[in-house]
């Protein structure tokens, strides 16, 4: 029998479920603290495009936060809705 978490996740683009994964982990390494795309994009050797693409949709999902600094530098984080909702999708405690 198949676990249903397993299967769910199966079912999930592995990009998006990389993406999520890592910012499930920056929310817990660095006590919630944004990482930046270019950090993010090398972690998750997911180019730039795709990584903006994905984290649009996330953003349009209400799961993450995008945050633009004046610098030029761009952040994102997993939200309150992102962090509580991640361990039902994945069965992570």
């Amino acid at each position: 029998m198949v676990n249903a978490s397993a299967q769910h996740e199966d079912d999930l683009d592995p990009i998006k479920v990389t993406i999520l994964r890592h910012l499930w982990e920056a929310s817990q390494e660095s006590d919630g603290k944004a990482w930046s795309l270019a950090k993010l994009s090398k972690r998750t050797c997911v180019p730039m495009s795709t990584l903006r693409r994905t984290l649009s949709e996330f953003e349009d999902a209400g799961i993450v936060e995008v945050t633009n600094h004046e610098d030029g530098r761009i952040f994102a984080a997993l939200n309150d809705t992102g962090i509580e909702l991640f361990p039902t999708l994945f069965s992570t405690q």
